[in-house]
């Protein structure tokens, strides 16, 4: 099945999922209304309203479109698709990857059929994952289907950041008391060793730290061994590995600064030394919020 037609069978599939939850009234809405609401063009709203009437559905009368009756899964297609928790990875690293990118800014709205066309998943996939990050209050709901972008202020990030420091400190302190014979200090010094390596190459390749960031933190939360904690690395990488709404006129610079700081707190872990430690993960939180509080102040002004 060619990709196009996928993706029209899944743009059906949410009509007639949207019909049977009671979300489209009856008589159905124009045609340029529906064309908003799914993001899709007359022509294949045309062949939606088609379909569904050939499927008895719908029903011509004059020049509206009236349900007949409640429509089923049968009324539908099959789409060849991924399982759902494939999609749902497909479509976060293409969505953290559009923000990335600048194609989604701070104030833009987007629809689930627009970014489901992107990735190439299910309208559905996307559906359920926008609700699921609609809780850190970055992105909110303007109606059915259509979803907007929010600015955050410093008000944001430094509530972020108290939160970011209870937790990272409090799995700083479980990181010291690990085991010798834990495999986290071997990762410690493993993570240790590649960031000497970008540090010493970092030329153009000072993007490659995302990774090395995403990396440093999720091993230093595992200490913790408390599943909320690893959750939360979700919101911080969506901050600061995909650097969101940050200015990137000292991109390069500011990854310099965080990788060696990085290689202090790792080098002060893996000496067992906890005042160091300590002193460098707090030296690292300030630095990385007067960054960020810089960079939010900056897009404040250009936004507006």
């Amino acid at each position: 099945m060619s990709r196009s037609r996928n993706l029209r069978y899944n743009v059906i599939n949410q009509v007639i999922d949207d019909m049977a939850r009671g979300h489209i009234p009856s008589p159905l809405p124009s045609q340029s209304a529906l064309t908003e609401m799914y993001n899709v063009s007359r022509t294949t709203v045309r062949h939606i309203q088609d379909h569904l009437c050939d499927r008895g559905v719908l029903a011509r009368v004059n020049s509206d479109y009236v349900i007949t009756r409640s429509p089923t899964s049968e009324d539908g297609f099959t789409c060849d698709a991924a399982p759902l928790a494939e999609q749902s990875r497909v479509f976060e690293q293409a969505f953290f990857s559009m923000i990335n990118q600048r194609q989604l800014r701070a104030g833009e709205t987007f629809s689930e059929l627009q970014l489901a066309r992107a990735a190439g998943v299910s309208p559905v996939v996307v559906r359920e994952y926008l609700l699921k990050f609609s809780r850190y209050n970055l992105i909110e709901s303007d109606k059915r289907g259509q979803w907007s972008m929010k600015q955050f202020d410093q008000s944001w990030a430094e509530q972020l950041f108290e939160l970011r420091e209870m937790l990272e400190t409090h799995a700083l302190q479980h990181f010291l008391n690990l085991p010798d014979a834990d495999p986290r200090w071997l990762q410690a010094k493993t993570l240790l060793e590649e960031h000497r390596a970008l540090r010493d190459s970092i030329g153009d390749g000072f993007r490659k730290f995302s990774q090395l960031d995403r990396d440093f933190h999720s091993l230093l939360l595992s200490a913790a061994n408390n599943i909320f904690f690893n959750q939360s690395l979700e919101i911080i990488s969506f901050i600061f590995h995909f650097h969101y709404q940050w200015d990137e006129s000292d991109l390069k610079q500011r990854n310099i600064i965080a990788i060696d700081e990085h290689m202090t707190i790792l080098s002060a872990l893996i000496c067992r030394n906890d005042l160091d430690a300590n002193l460098a993960m707090r030296n690292h939180l300030h630095t990385a919020k007067q960054t960020m509080i810089r960079s939010i102040n900056q897009s404040a002004t250009v936004f507006y």
